[in-house]
């Protein structure tokens, strides 16, 4: 769903330009510098340059580039989950709405970018009623604006709304309208950019709902339109035709004259003919490409599920062997513990056990996990645990779990001398971290892909199986959460695990 929310902005663009609100103002030198960094190298400079030209901007009276760069610069605060920071700057931007001497469509235009900004926010949080809120007033300031790119921004939003929280009804009747609109207005080149890029955003996100009931939609919309465009062309062939004729009669033309119109119009005719089948052919082709392609789908899905009931079965039916041989023999130790792991993670990819969440003092259930490793790491290495005196809602036996085996890593690989970290962050309302920090080699930026990914390499079980990260992620993912490694993190490895409170 996260993915789904920040692929959004290129239909939006599309069919909202936000040009359209920008004063005939050359970009300052602070704006041309925020667009020149790459957020991807580093998106701390990227902010705050936009931020800074926000604030000159607001200052010079500059109103659309100034809600253009707040717009720009909450992206990416949001995007590292500073949700607060980013709702503060829209909050500015807003006020210097509020306050600018623009006419009333002009200022209800540029308080929609904002809103709009808000309404990404909350679906990327995956929070139905104030997404919905939002939504509701960038439909009144669509109407004061009185601009129907605005007005078909809306339609895709609210559909977006409707199939990303499973309101099926209700996302076919908004699509159905937008559609509609577009294609009365014979833009059909649009209609095909929002059905293609809906269709990859439901894959990207594997979001089901939205790629079935987009196929569904597309198909059927291709068939009416593939009638309605041929009929326009030979309209429009025919009015030119009609045209010619009409021109001729007028100028009464030599019978000559006329023959080569004639003639010329012919060849027209059916060089346009060879063209509308040209074009049959291929939409044919492209729409059984598009049907195979959901069939390998369905298949590779059917595939994932086969394989891993056939993983779990297989590590049940070695467990009685195994547990007659030593164990106390390392070999066999390593065995039973990876075909343990692979258990483990073999259920958490099939179950749907319902968490049951309770509330934990954090600064004593952080201090309780770090004791754990005192004995475990090498001679003079500093354990710090950095937790506020405070609750959350935690489903204890997984957060146990994850923590527990991110702190033994850190002991494992952190030097004498060295520094393991156990911090808590809160970001925002209903969005909290915990971060396991260690000044070791760190890991390598080739391997850092493949570390949640479990199977990758082949393992010397004696020396583990690799399945510990993996098993770690897949249990974040299920209590709506994620693990991920702190790629800025240069001092050793800093693992991150987001909950949602």
């Amino acid at each position: 769903m996260h993915k789904l929310i920040s692929i959004l902005l290129f239909v939006s663009m599309l069919l909202c330009s936000a040009s359209a609100l920008a004063e005939d103002v050359k970009k300052s030198q602070l704006h041309q510098q925020a667009e020149s960094v790459d957020p991807k190298d580093n998106i701390a400079k990227a902010r705050s340059l936009f931020i800074h030209a926000f604030n000159d901007y607001a200052n010079r009276g500059e109103v659309a580039l100034a809600t253009e760069c707040a717009t720009k610069g909450a992206q990416l605060y949001y995007r590292e989950n500073y949700y607060e920071e980013a709702f503060d700057l829209l909050r500015r931007a807003d006020q210097v709405v509020s306050e600018s001497k623009l006419n009333t469509p002009d200022r209800a235009a540029n308080h929609y970018l904002v809103t709009k900004e808000r309404f990404q926010m909350y679906m990327k949080m995956h929070r139905p009623e104030p997404a919905k809120e939002h939504l509701n007033a960038m439909d009144q300031q669509a109407n004061l604006a009185g601009d129907e790119a605005l007005k078909n921004d809306v339609l895709y939003n609210k559909t977006v709304y409707h199939y990303s929280f499973g309101q099926t009804a209700q996302g076919n009747a908004v699509f159905k309208e937008m559609v509609g609109k577009l294609t009365k207005s014979k833009e059909y080149d649009k209609v095909d950019d929002v059905y293609q890029t809906l269709i990859s955003n439901g894959r990207k996100s594997n979001n089901a709902n939205l790629v079935a009931q987009t196929y569904t939609n597309y198909l059927a919309w291709k068939d009416s339109t593939s009638a309605m465009k041929h009929a326009d062309e030979i309209k429009a062939l025919k009015d030119q035709i009609a045209a010619d004729k009409a021109e001729i009669a007028d100028k009464d033309s030599s019978l000559t004259a006329r023959w080569v119109t004639i003639i010329g119009l012919l060849i027209l005719a059916g060089a346009l003919a060879a063209a509308l089948v040209v074009g049959a052919i291929v939409l044919m082709r492209y729409i059984l490409l598009t049907r195979k392609q959901k069939k390998q789908i369905d298949l590779a899905n059917d595939s994932n599920a086969l394989k891993a009931k056939f993983i779990s079965n297989m590590s049940a039916q070695l467990a009685p062997t195994l547990n007659k041989l030593d164990s106390r023999q390392p070999e066999v130790r390593a065995l039973l513990d990876f075909s343990d792991h692979v258990q483990t993670l073999s259920d958490l990819e099939n179950s749907n056990t319902e968490m049951e969440m309770e509330d934990v003092q954090l600064q004593q259930f952080c201090e309780d996990m770090m004791d754990q490793i005192r004995d475990k790491v090498q001679k003079d290495v500093l354990l710090v645990v950095n937790a506020p005196k405070m609750s959350a809602r935690l489903y204890r036996p997984y957060v146990t779990h994850i923590l527990s085996h991110l702190l033994s890593n850190a002991a494992e690989y952190t030097p004498a001398e060295g520094k393991i970290t156990l911090d808590f962050k809160k970001r925002g309302q209903h969005k909290i971290e915990f971060h396991v920090s260690d000044t070791g080699s760190g890991i390598a930026a080739e391997k850092r892909a493949d570390i949640f990914k479990p199977f990758v390499e082949i393992h010397d079980l004696t020396k583990g199986d690799g399945l510990g990260l993996p098993t770690c992620k897949q249990m974040a993912l299920k209590m709506g959460g994620d693990l991920n490694i702190d790629t800025e993190y240069i001092r050793g490895t800093r693992f991150v695990l987001e909950l949602k409170s």
